[in-house]
């Protein structure tokens, strides 16, 4: 073969790997636009059906083996626990809302007077009271003066409320997800593996086993600790009366998963309650709530798996960039992902530096 066919050839071929290519790639993006919105509840349902694989387990056992009925009535008390609450707290601020607006309407929304402990609050109380205290007397002008201030803050809620919901929605999904995952657990766990065996080499189950723990670690030692934290909250709150109870609960969730106290929420709902009720039940709840802030420092240690250290800091980052990302799924799914990620890099580092003690040794020697 002369060197023009030879040339010819390489063109041919070269042109032909390039077009092959460009399919693959088209197809491959393609894939991922079509994927892209349920890639957090995919992540998500993962994460949730390895960390719930153990207790499934036991109750299929129970069941007499039968892990599709189990992962089947973990899906549906899991939504279920979603939505009820969800329905409840949407109809009852339409409700709210709507009331409202009626008696703005028929001109009869009267504002009750401010307490007079409110003016001793610090910073903010003496204007508060002012404010409160014109709202009481002529509310028609208040709601003239502060009118964009109060339009920007009912439409950011109703931001809020339609990313709640969206969330809830993402949430059934990723439950949804996690059942099929956990109902055929062996052949999820034997694919996923292999998965990481094809890029990891002979390292895979060990990787595997790492991720794992990680993710088990952080889901009982972080979002376990926040949900514990959560319920408590809402516990006392209902107690002692306090309204949208399930809204502050949530915002002590978030705060407890990016590791900030959950008295930074509690605090004020506190200084509330005592503004609200008599001094003893008022009493009793800021001392609840500085026990349910406190207890992660006895539940983290009971709660997060042996062998997994993870800085909070980590998880931090992790959790506040995947929630800049996408949202609430994103805050529980960068937890884990980033702690997933400093395990693993960890683990590589220590092998390094193992690796190179080894080697100085033996050339000592």
């Amino acid at each position: 073969m002369n060197t023009s066919d030879t040339s010819k050839s390489f063109q041919k071929e070269f042109i032909e790997t390039v077009i092959k290519i460009c399919i693959l790639g088209t197809m491959v993006l393609w894939t991922l636009l079509i994927i892209k919105p349920f890639l957090m509840p995919v992540l998500w349902g993962i994460i949730i059906a390895v960390a719930m694989e153990p207790f499934i387990a036991g109750v299929a056992a129970m069941m007499g083996g039968r892990r599709k009925a189990a992962a089947v009535l973990f899906a549906l008390v899991v939504i279920a626990a979603l939505i009820i609450p969800s329905v409840k707290l949407v109809a009852s601020s339409v409700d709210t809302v709507q009331s409202i607006a009626t008696a703005m309407e028929e001109n009869t929304l009267k504002v009750p007077p401010p307490p007079a402990s409110v003016s001793e609050w610090p910073l903010i109380g003496p204007s508060l009271s002012k404010t409160w205290t014109q709202a009481s007397i002529n509310l028609e002008t208040v709601l003239k003066q502060y009118g964009p201030q109060l339009k920007t803050g009912a439409l950011t809620l109703l931001g809020s409320v339609g990313g709640g919901v969206k969330g809830v929605f993402m949430f059934i999904i990723s439950v949804a997800i996690a059942a099929a995952f956990l109902a055929t657990a062996e052949k999820s766990s034997a694919a996923i593996e292999k998965i990481i065996t094809r890029f990891a080499g002979d390292r895979g189950e060990e990787i595997t086993s790492l991720a794992t723990a990680t993710i088990r670690g952080v889901m009982q030692g972080v979002v376990g600790v926040a949900v514990i934290q959560s319920v408590l909250s809402v516990i006392g709150m209902v107690i002692v009366g306090v309204p949208a109870a399930g809204l502050w609960a949530a915002l002590v969730l978030v705060m407890a998963v990016i590791q900030l106290p959950p008295i930074l929420v509690l605090g004020p709902v506190a200084a509330w309650v005592f503004t609200a009720t008599t001094t003893v039940p008022a009493v009793f709840f800021l001392i609840w709530a500085i026990v349910v802030s406190a207890s992660d420092g006895i539940l983290k240690p009971l709660l997060m798996g042996r062998g997994v250290d993870i800085p909070m800091l980590v998880i931090l980052l992790g959790a506040l960039g995947g929630m800049m990302l996408s949202g609430i799924i994103g805050l529980f799914v960068g937890a884990v992902v980033v702690a997933i990620s400093y395990t693993l890099f960890t683990a590589w580092v220590d092998e390094e530096s193992d690796a190179s003690l080894a080697d100085t040794t033996d050339k000592a020697e």
